[in-house]
């Protein structure tokens, strides 16, 4: 069978910033992107419906018989079945939400389709703060599906604490010193060739991916995700980082997502909570305005390629979009256009020329290769947020 994930084109919306630059099932939630849970349930490669200027590096592969897969709709075996179950002009359906569909070709309408709803659960991102809400849980659910039936590799430092050993999986290449690892709560995921440096302390649910460090004395508190390729220190606490994105230094980050190739400057933090303990409004890129988010704990937003300097300050409920450069004093509005380059004194436009320049170079630094494919991405994002810039 050909499988496809599609983005729901309303959901994806919600989800901006961070489906900018990639379909929503790229979205990190958990362990594992929505993709890779996918791929392991089926035991198969998917391709992607995503946005037109996004099918270059995510291509769409289209056969004579098709089943489409919600990308926004994370996998689980009862799912799984009901969805390898379709026939031919059947869609699967739950709460309004096409869960998934069999056809020849990408759904326009569902007059012709058999709807079958869906009676059993669940867990699909509808927005923003749902990434670091759920994402304990899917940490809980991804560690026992790649964990299941192996041996963690052992933890032979003598002077890292470990509490409820059994909840705790090291992957092959993890260097631990004089750490503490409490999974009392929840599992501890180490990724291939993870460092744990001297002093930091991390409570389950957790999950670092392949190649990132914790460095010294960092405090990493549950349901947290960090992505492969991270440096990460000071305090984290519910919180999902993409990849390839570096908050090094002391400062607080909470109740936050963090796309991919951000930087965080020395003593960042952000707010998640309103001192007079009020509901937190974010930006809505769906209604052009602060939309109340029912939370009382919702701390950032940061779009792909952002960046921050030292002792930057960010508003409880602050979303920033792709590829800005914020600095200065003073809490910064709470809501960053994409391509904005200032602070809280005011914003320019952060050229296109010049923002490829930074990305090519924080690139290299990991040895991956700026493209042509990633620079027309980000002409079109640019393209597409001029209107969001009009006030600078």
């Amino acid at each position: 069978m050909n499988y496809i994930v599609f983005d729901d084109s309303s959901i994806r919306a919600i989800l901006l910033p961070l489906t900018f630059v990639r379909p929503v099932s790229e979205i990190r939630f958990g362990i594992d992107t929505i993709t890779e849970k996918w791929q392991d349930y089926l035991g198969d490669s998917v391709s992607f419906a995503t946005q037109d200027y996004l099918q270059e590096k995510y291509p769409l592969i289209l056969q004579s018989d098709n089943i489409f897969i919600n990308g926004a709709v994370c996998p689980n075996p009862a799912l799984l079945e009901a969805i390898q179950g379709l026939s031919s002009g059947q869609l699967l359906s739950l709460e309004g939400i096409t869960l998934a569909y069999r056809a020849a070709t990408l759904l326009k309408s569902p007059e012709n389709f058999e709807v079958i709803e869906w009676e059993g659960t669940a867990t699909i991102i509808r927005q923003l703060t749902d990434i670091f809400l759920l994402n304990g849980e899917q940490i809980k659910a991804d560690f026992a599906r790649i964990t299941h039936g192996r041996t963690s590799q052992p933890i032979t430092d003598r002077f890292t604490a470990v509490y409820n050993e059994s909840q705790i999986f090291v992957e092959e290449g993890v260097n631990i010193k004089a750490a503490t690892l409490n999974a009392e709560k929840g599992p501890i995921y180490l990724g291939k060739d993870v460092i744990i440096m001297e002093g930091a302390k991390i409570q389950g649910p957790f999950a670092i991916l392949e190649g990132s460090v914790v460095n010294l004395d960092g405090k990493m508190r549950p349901n947290t995700t960090i992505g492969p390729g991270c440096k990460v220190g000071g305090e984290v606490s519910n919180v999902v980082i993409f990849g390839n994105s570096n908050k090094g230094h002391e400062g607080f980050m909470g109740n936050s997502v963090i796309a991919e190739w951000c930087n965080w400057g020395a003593d960042t933090n952000n707010s998640n909570l309103k001192n007079d303990y009020s509901k937190v409004e974010l930006w809505s890129y769906v209604t052009n305005r602060f939309e109340n988010s029912g939370l009382q704990f919702a701390g950032l937003i940061m779009g792909d390629h952002s960046k921050c300097g030292i002792n930057t300050m960010f508003n409880t409920g602050t979303v920033v979009g792709i590829n800005c450069n914020i600095f200065g004093s003073d809490f910064q509005p709470k809501h960053i256009p994409s391509f904005a380059w200032g602070g809280s004194s005011g914003f320019k436009t952060y050229h296109l020329r010049k923002a490829n320049q930074v990305a090519r170079v924080v690139l290299e630094r990991r040895g991956r290769v700026f493209e042509g494919i990633e620079e027309n991405i980000l002409k079109a994002v640019f393209e597409q947020t001029e209107a969001h810039r009009s006030a600078f």
